[in-house]
C-alpha cells in the first residue's frame, strides 16, 4: 500500500516557510549553547523510526546533524507508531517533560489515512500547541498533506490545518514532513509509506535549517 500524499508547489512551500520565518526567527544558524538544549520529537511512526534501528530514526539523525554543526542538544524520541493527533493529546502531559525547550510536533498522517474529520485533528493539534506554549515550550510544527484519494473536499480541509495553526500560534512551520521523500522507492521501506535510513537523512537535511533558526530564537529559560 502506498500513501498518495500530494506535494507542495515551490511557491506554496516558500510561502509557508516564510510564515515560520516571519514569526521572529533569527536568521542564520544558532551560536553554540553553553547549556544543553532539550528537544522532543513528538509524533507518529514517521518520526519514531518504524522498523529502523534507533540510530537511523529521525530524532537520532537530527541530533547528530545538530551536534555536527556545533549545537549542544539532546533529542528525546517521544513518537509512537500509529498515533493520531488525539492520541498525542492524551499522552502529552506525561510525554513531554517540563524542562523541554523545543517540541517538533509531527502528527496527523494517521488521521488522514483513517479519514478522521479534519476538525477533530485540528482541535487536537491546537490543544497540544496551546498546552506546550502555556508551559513556555516552543513548538516547531511539521505539516502533513492528506492522501489525494481522500477527495478534494477532504484534501482542502486537511491541508489547511497546519498553516492555519502556525499562523494562529505564531510558530514556525515545516510545510510537509515527507517533502521530497514521499513516493520515492529509494527513500522508503517496502511498504511505500515509511522512510528508510536514506529517507530519514533526506528529511533531516531539509528540515535542519528551520530547526537551527528556531533554536537561535529560543528565549532563555
Amino acid at each position: 500500500m502506498r500513501m498518495a500524499f500530494g506535494s507542495l508547489s515551490a511557491a506554496l512551500r516558500a510561502g509557508l516557510v516564510m510564515l515560520g520565518l516571519a514569526v521572529g526567527l533569527a536568521a542564520g544558524p544558532a551560536s553554540a549553547q553553553t547549556r544543553t538544549l532539550k528537544l522532543v520529537a513528538f509524533g507518529d511512526s514517521l518520526s519514531a523510526g518504524y522498523q529502523l534501528a534507533q540510530k537511523d530514526a529521525f530524532p537520532d539523525v537530527l541530533e547528530a546533524a545538530l551536534k555536527a554543526r556545533g549545537h549542544n542538544v539532546v533529542i528525546e524520541n517521544a513518537s509512537v507508531s500509529g498515533d493520531t493527533a488525539s492520541g498525542g493529546l492524551e499522552r502529552l502531559d506525561w510525554g513531554v517533560a517540563e524542562d523541554t525547550d523545543l517540541v517538533i510536533l509531527e502528527l496527523g498522517a494517521n488521521d488522514a489515512l483513517r479519514g478522521i474529520d479534519p476538525r477533530i485533528t485540528e482541535q487536537a493539534l491546537d490543544e497540544i500547541i496551546t498546552k506546550l506554549r502555556s508551559r513556555n515550550i516552543q513548538v516547531l510544527l511539521a505539516g502533513m498533506l492528506a492522501p489525494r484519494n481522500n477527495g478534494p473536499d477532504y484534501v482542502a480541509a486537511f491541508d489547511a490545518i497546519y498553516p492555519r495553526l502556525a499562523a494562529k500560534h505564531g510558530i514556525p512551520l515545516y510545510p510537509f514532513f515527507l517533502e521530497g521523500v514521499q513516493g520515492r522507492v529509494d527513500l522508503n521501506l517496502a511498504d511505500g509509506i515509511h522512510p528508510n535510513p536514506a529517507g530519514v537523512r533526506a528529511i533531516v537535511g531539509q528540515i535542519l535549517p528551520l530547526v537551527e533558526q528556531t533554536l537561535a530564537a529560543l528565549p532563555a529559560r
